[in-house]
């Protein structure tokens, strides 16, 4: 290992050590003034997030490994502008996810006590069946997004320290299953924050120092005629126009159905505080999202990369090239901040799937010596089922996917199949019923499926047809299956 590899590697150890220690003391400070129980600080963290905290985990939960690692390399290496376009339909996603579910997802959470998705589930829909499918759907799909997310944390601190993979995976893995499992929720959100907050440092040096490096934008502009000669090409000669409408889908529309952000508008501490995340939450997605793969098109001018194996390896090599050491271990916080922020939500949410969504309700039931044991150790529980969840999903990643981007896009296309139409259905419509539920989950999560291996119609991505069926469905089955209209606990806590 050289001087700047070792150089690197303490600077991310003591930034991986700030973010266990920040989270964890800030955690337990939290906890001890909420008068909340332990089941509610440490899945939602007391419902008491500001404005800043509510934007800055909403976002950083949201960019995860594909927004600073995949993305920005695949657009220096072969997209070229076309990625950045494409990038910049996430801008709304803060807006829309908490501007759409805020204030009624908050309310009804309050209502029923639900403290994740699947238990506002549970109090919209009284289903049993429902719960089970969608907590194991969202443990299926979140583990396949830990896969990519754990893969992209690794391979960046393999390729800043020459380590081996499997030692950088373990350095990864031990932090953030560290602070997720012992500092929960309120753990989670703080270093979602600061991490939001070095992301938009990272991404300002990353362009600064392209800029830098390649003379300024008309020189740059030179040079990637030479090395991406369709750099100007119109979008539809690099994405078919069904991709690009997947893409508004995918990660823009489609972003309501994401468990990871919905749970978010259950924990903030007023409406004001949501109405100052939607706008803060905007600007900082769009600089860090459209920068980072604005400065990824223009760093395509400052190297010949034919030798590198995917663009998964692209910003970790350019960033050696083109950054002082220190710099450079600084910056590559940034991208380390977007997955561990990324991974700490899935598996928080994972958890609580387990613990609260299944064993609360199906193991422990309304027994009353059962409840007050559970009461008693939900802590301790969960925090063994994170660590578990964590040490399965570090064990499935052993053997890395060649391109992270595209495993954390199928992961993210199944949740929003699974989840989005109870939950916005649920929400804004009152003749969903159960079993208009249950069928447009199961039914949307099948033809997702099937469609991603088997149906290929102008580039369209199958969480079109997840969706469009999802729906149809949802609508549908709700229709015929609401002769009697919802029961009154219902329509009173849920509208």
């Amino acid at each position: 290992m050289t001087n700047n590899q070792i150089i690197m590697l303490v600077i991310l150890i003591v930034y991986l050590a700030a973010n266990v220690i920040i989270g964890l003391v800030y955690g337990k400070v939290r906890d001890k003034r909420s008068t909340l129980n332990d089941e509610k600080k440490y899945f939602i963290g007391g419902r008491g997030m500001n404005g800043l905290i509510l934007a800055m985990t909403t976002m950083a939960t949201y960019t995860s490994v594909s927004s600073f690692v995949s993305g920005p390399g695949a657009a220096g290496m072969t997209y070229g502008y076309a990625q950045a376009w494409v990038a910049a339909v996430q801008i709304p996603v803060t807006f829309l996810v908490l501007g759409v579910l805020g204030n009624k997802m908050a309310l009804v959470s309050r209502r029923t006590g639900a403290v994740t998705v699947v238990g506002y589930l549970k109090a919209r829909y009284k289903s049993s069946a429902l719960v089970i499918i969608t907590s194991l759907l969202m443990v299926a799909f979140f583990i396949a997004m830990m896969i990519s997310q754990f893969t992209g944390g690794a391979t960046l601190i393999q390729s800043l320290t020459n380590l081996d993979y499997k030692v950088s995976l373990a350095i990864f893995a031990v932090v953030v299953i560290a602070y997720t499992a012992f500092g929960g929720f309120t753990a989670v959100v703080i270093t979602d924050t600061i991490q939001g907050l070095v992301m938009c440092l990272g991404t300002f040096l990353f362009i600064f120092f392209v800029l830098k490096a390649g003379g300024g934008l008309g020189a740059i502009d030179v040079s990637l005629q030479t090395n991406l000669p369709d750099i100007y090409d119109n979008l539809t000669a690099v994405y078919q126009p069904g991709t690009l409408l997947s893409f508004w889908i995918l990660v823009g529309f489609g972003t309501l159905g994401l468990p990871q952000t919905a749970v978010r508008a259950m924990g903030f501490k007023s409406t004001k505080n949501l109405h100052s995340a939607m706008w803060i939450g905007a600007i900082v997605c769009s600089f860090v999202i459209v920068g980072m793969h604005l400065a990824g098109v223009w760093s395509g001018a400052l190297l010949d990369t034919a030798n590198l194996p995917t663009s998964d390896y692209f910003l970790p090599y350019i960033i050696q090239k083109i950054m002082p050491v220190g710099i450079a271990g600084i910056f590559m916080a940034a991208p380390m901040a977007a997955v561990m922020s990324t991974v700490s939500s899935l598996l928080i949410l994972t958890s609580a799937a387990i613990v609260k969504d299944l064993w609360r309700n199906y193991i422990v039931k309304d027994d009353p010596v059962k409840i007050e044991k559970y009461n008693k150790n939900v802590s301790k529980v969960s925090v063994i089922v994170t660590i578990i969840i964590g040490i399965i999903t570090m064990i499935l990643t052993l053997d890395p996917p060649d391109i992270i981007f595209f495993l954390n896009l199928f992961a993210m296309g199944g949740l929003e199949c699974s989840f989005f139409w109870p939950l916005i259905g649920g929400l804004f419509w009152k003749k969903g019923t159960k079993e208009a539920a249950v069928a447009s989950s199961i039914g949307a999560a099948a033809i997702y499926i099937f469609s991603y291996y088997f149906v290929s119609i102008a580039g369209i991505n199958a969480v079109v047809w997840g969706l469009l069926g999802g729906g149809i469905i949802y609508f549908v089955v709700g229709s015929l299956t609401c002769k009697k209209g919802l029961d009154a606990e219902i329509l009173d806590k849920c509208f």
